[in-house]
């Protein structure tokens, strides 16, 4: 006996579930609910399927070819436009011939006992039989009346409650003689409730109603969907689901690692290759689908959760429905009801309101609260770059397939010819997205000379030296699981924002130049930048207070690219040296981020013990370093910078330093004893170092208060690889140590507190407290600085997230730390109102 599948329907009330997806490939307990259909089909014998198809009708024929991989024979037929339930079945007449034949939704679930149906069928002698089920609210479906023979007596399509003289109703399963579908004629449309029946009926043909109490349901909206999933977890359908019972109520599939310090509470299902996270809870009817992140502290409950979906550090989803190839960041919260369709990007600390729609290829920003659902607007962010370039989490915002566009964009906005000069960290996956960006590069006909595993100040030197442009890709400093994307000008620093904006609008609108085979781009290995940068940084260092001063330096270069280079210059200066954790790690770089307090203290003791001068920790990047004392104490970042400044003035009278707003009011005061002037800058890292560009040698130090240090003279990007070694000339000139001239730097006080704001109240939140004080009192260099007794503070708005950064300086910590707290408070409370 064969089965028709019907599997043609649009499922517009399941949407935007069905915007991108088929209705019967929607999944239930992580199989397609047409799987579903096909196993029980296939259970009870019926291996021959014919399946009419209208809808994304391609989906559903990729998914399940000829059948042989489910055990069945599976062919199909195509609505060109809909046919309606019988006219769809007429199609197949061909194939159904000789013998009764099974028609079922392939967008319903049950268990239904077909064997049952199939053989009540041939002892009535029926010509249709009609499967029903009792319900509790027959209005949605067809209700059918039969007389104490079970024979059918009476049809009512979709009554109202004065027409409900039953509660049996129809399922749309049916066992049915090929004789049926000669009431109908080819290409027109008919429905079985609304035309062949009441027909056939009415000619007294024998037709018969199976009442089963087997599980049914119709999932014909996002309610009914999500409890046909909670029915399935929880057993009262009889179903396969995919995986192993790691224990009673918890299905896990293969290749899923779950870490043990992760929380299960069944009912659930966790599909292939899946990665749940130390801290993550994952509590009862929650299906998760394949290849699904789950980051540490994020809390899952009921939710059905489709593929290749990263859900972030301490989110929470709720009952709610996420569908295929979503980000769900940070904090994020998606309640009740809710449902993000394929390719959302929901951003950190986003709060998605109960029964929301998201469709799909939307972006929610961090931060914001959606109480509507949104179905018209962009499929990207509104803005590609961030503070330092182009940031996203690895494989999943960055794929292979978005860094050949970024690629692309550059490239185009650069001449035919031009080269780029491209590099990365010693991560392997970065070795790919740079190697998809170089084909991006090349594609649209701009020469690349490729410096493969290169720490970034070296790659900003050969910029200078002979490129036209540069791009660097690294895991990001702040986050682990995410790339970082920079590029940089002709002059090696960061390209400035009308320059990202035009990448930008070329990303968005996909306007890349094409080029013949022959105007490809080259690809070249420079072999002789790193000896150029030897060069330069060694003419740039040449002092004799180096070799006679007989340092001795315990450098960390944490498993990064500079380890390649310093040691080898170090020596030339006649420093001695001690290397640790001097060769690349893929995970150690990952993971420095977290590991960095062990790294320090580890440094500190290293020191202590081979009483060296001093202890360097470069950060993997190359870019920051971090100073242990000679009596193995760290030294803090805004310590650190007036340190480096104290150590500059010193050495040369008149000497301009440059910091940022957010450096303590001690860096003038130094500056002032020493006859050196300070500028004053904004607080991020582009807008240093184009202030270096623009000044060069006419500014002799520029520091930021996060462990990175520019010097001029030698190029006027962040560089910890000649800033070690500055330093170290610094240093030996003094003939002193570095705790005693510590000891010369004023005492400091200051607090930093970080206030949750969203994006859309930072404008009022801004205008607020420029009003709330004299002007007199407020500078507006960056942020909001406003000068109070004793001290300063300063409310930045964070360029990347939806929040305040507030500094404030004092007399005494306590002083510090009452001033910020004062001052977020009030932003709290703008915020908030």
């Amino acid at each position: 006996m064969r089965a028709v599948v019907m599997a043609g329907g649009e499922g517009t009330r399941l949407r935007p579930l069905t915007s991108t997806r088929p209705k019967p490939l929607t999944p239930v307990a992580n199989k397609p609910v047409m799987h579903h259909i096909v196993d029980l089909l296939r259970t009870h014998g019926l291996r021959r399927i014919i399946a009419t198809i209208h809808y994304l009708a391609d989906e559903i024929e990729s998914y399940f070819g000829d059948g042989a991989e489910y055990g069945v024979e599976m062919v199909y037929v195509v609505e060109d436009s809909p046919l309606g339930t019988a006219g769809a079945v007429k199609l197949g007449e061909e194939q159904l011939r000789g013998e009764p034949f099974v028609v079922i939704s392939g967008d319903a679930l049950t268990d239904l006992d077909l064997t049952a149906v199939i053989e009540q069928h041939k002892r009535w002698g029926s010509k249709a039989t009609i499967v029903l089920q009792r319900v509790e609210n027959p209005l949605e479906f067809g209700v059918v009346i039969t007389d104490e023979s079970s024979r059918i007596t009476r049809f009512l399509e979709k009554p109202t409650w004065s027409e409900v003289f039953s509660d049996t109703i129809n399922t749309g399963i049916y066992v049915l003689e090929p004789e049926v579908l000669g009431y109908m004629e080819p290409g027109r449309v008919y429905d079985f409730s609304k035309d062949i029946f009441p027909r056939m009926l009415a000619e007294g043909v024998p037709m018969y109603g199976f009442v089963t109490s087997d599980y049914w349901t119709d999932i014909g909206n996002l309610q009914q969907y999500r409890q046909a999933n909670y029915d399935a977890l929880a057993g009262k359908v009889r179903l396969q689901i995919p995986g192993t019972q790691i224990r009673p109520g918890i299905w896990v599939d293969e290749g899923s690692e779950i870490s043990p310090a992760a929380r299960l509470h069944g009912p659930l299902a966790i599909g292939r290759n899946c990665a749940i996270a130390a801290g993550a809870v994952i509590e009862e009817y929650t299906a998760i689908g394949d290849a699904t992140i789950v980051e540490e502290d994020a809390s899952v409950h009921r939710a059905i959760i489709w593929d290749d979906v990263y859900i972030g550090k301490g989110a929470k989803l709720t009952a709610c429905t996420i569908c295929d190839r979503n980000i769900i960041k940070e904090n994020a919260s998606v309640q009740e009801g809710a449902v993000i369709g394929r390719g959302c990007s929901i951003n950190a600390g986003a709060t998605i309101a109960p029964q929301v729609k998201i469709w799909p290829d939307k972006a929610v920003a961090a931060g914001a609260m959606v109480s509507m659902s949104l179905i018209w607007g962009i499929k990207w962010p509104g803005s590609l770059f961030g503070g330092d370039g182009v940031r996203g989490l690895a494989n999943i915002e960055i794929t292979p397939e978005f860094a050949i566009k970024l690629g692309q964009a550059f490239g185009t906005f650069l001449k035919p010819g031009q080269t780029v000069m491209t590099s990365r960290d010693t991560h392997h996956a970065s070795r790919l997205v740079n190697r998809c960006i170089i084909s991006g590069l090349l594609a649209v006909g701009v020469n690349v000379a490729d410096l493969r595993s290169y720490p970034i100040p070296l790659s900003r030197y050969a910029v200078r030296q002979s490129g036209d442009g540069g791009v660097h890709v690294r895991v990001s400093p702040d986050d682990p699981n995410s790339f970082l994307i920079e590029f940089f000008a002709p002059s090696g620093i960061n390209v400035d924002k009308n320059v990202e904006r035009k990448i930008e609008n070329l990303f968005f609108r996909e306007d890349f130049r094409r080029t013949s085979m022959d105007d490809v781009g080259l690809l070249d290995f420079p072999g002789r930048a790193l000896e150029r940068y030897a060069s330069g940084f060694t003419q740039s260092l040449a002092s004799t207070a180096l070799p006679e001063a007989g340092l001795r330096v315990v450098v960390d270069f944490a498993y990064g690219s500079s380890a390649a280079i310093l040691p080898r210059l170090l020596g030339q200066l006649g420093i001695e040296m001690v290397s640790l954790n001097a060769y690349f790690d893929d995970t150690k770089v990952r993971t420095f981020v977290d590991e960095r307090p062990r790294y320090i203290q580890q440094l500190a003791t290293i020191v202590r013990t081979l009483e060296a001068n001093a202890g360097i920790l470069v950060d993997p990047g190359g870019e920051k370093l971090i100073v242990v004392d000679d009596r193995g104490r760290a030294i803090r970042a805004n310590e650190l910078l007036a340190l480096a400044v104290l150590l500059v003035v010193r050495a040369k009278r008149g000497a301009r330093v440059a910091v940022p707003v957010t450096a303590p009011s001690v860096i003038e005061r130094i500056a002032r004893e020493h006859g050196a002037t300070v500028v004053r800058t904004k607080s991020d890292r582009r807008t240093m170092m184009e202030l270096a560009q623009a000044e060069g040698g006419g500014l002799d130090f520029v520091g930021g208060a996060r462990e990175g240090v520019i010097f001029p003279e030698f190029q006027p990007g962040f560089d910890a690889i000649f800033g070690t070694a500055k330093l170290m000339e610094l240093l030996a000139r003094e003939q002193r140590s570095i705790s005693q001239l510590l000891e010369a730097v004023p005492a400091f006080h200051m607090s930093r507190v970080v206030v949750p704001c969203p994006w859309e109240r930072k404008g009022r939140v801004m205008r607020t407290l420029i009003a709330d004080h004299p002007s007199g009192q407020v500078e507006l260099l960056d942020g909001v600085r406003v000068t109070v007794d004793g001290g300063w503070v300063l409310m930045l708005p964070d360029p990347s997230d939806p929040q305040f950064n507030v500094f404030a300086e004092a007399g005494s910590e306590g002083e510090a730390q009452v001033l910020a707290d004062r001052f977020a408070a009030r932003i709290s409370e703008l915020a908030a109102s």
